[in-house]
């Protein structure tokens, strides 16, 4: 973790995240009828709602346009999906218009070499214990739960403790 992370941390008002490899483990299953299956951490979809509750809206940006993460974020009461996004951090004027936001109040959590730029535009840039060498490298913090494990939850307890709200 780096230094000045808490201090950061406290400004925090949107919470962004890839989702194959932070949500999910990367993996993708395919049924012998060609159906594709993705598996979700159910404290990750806990962490969403969690913080909804503290007024920190959690927005999904993914290279993927997929049926299955939509189901997910429906459920679990996600803002809102940026799908198909190959530039992910061209998304940022348009997420800080939107919500009226500053760079530095946004978190990033990114696994692979596409969410690099997205990170180290924000404030806060978070990469799961399993990612690629070099993103956990620009990340500002690592968590310890591996893609599809609980990144989201600890990135979630980790802003609320620091906001004095757990």
């Amino acid at each position: 973790m780096k230094s000045n992370l808490g201090t950061k941390i406290k400004n925090v008002k949107i919470v962004l995240t890839d989702v194959d490899g932070t949500l999910t483990d990367g993996g993708m299953y395919y049924s012998s009828k060609g159906d594709t299956m993705k598996k979700f951490y159910v404290r990750d979809g806990m962490a969403v709602n969690i913080l909804r509750r503290n007024g920190i809206f959690t927005v999904l940006v993914t290279k993927e346009k997929s049926d299955i993460v939509k189901k997910w974020a429906k459920k679990m009461n996600v803002r809102k999906i940026h799908e198909g996004i190959t530039n992910k951090e061209k998304i940022l004027p348009r997420i800080c218009k939107e919500y009226r936001v500053k760079p530095e109040q946004i978190v990033y959590i990114g696994d692979d070499i596409n969410d690099i730029g997205l990170m180290k535009a924000v404030g806060i840039s978070v990469a799961p214990a399993d990612a690629w060498k070099k993103t956990r490298q620009t990340a500002d913090f690592v968590t310890n739960a591996t893609g599809g494990n609980g990144v989201l939850r600890e990135v979630t307890d980790l802003i609320l403790e620091n906001k004095n709200r757990i």
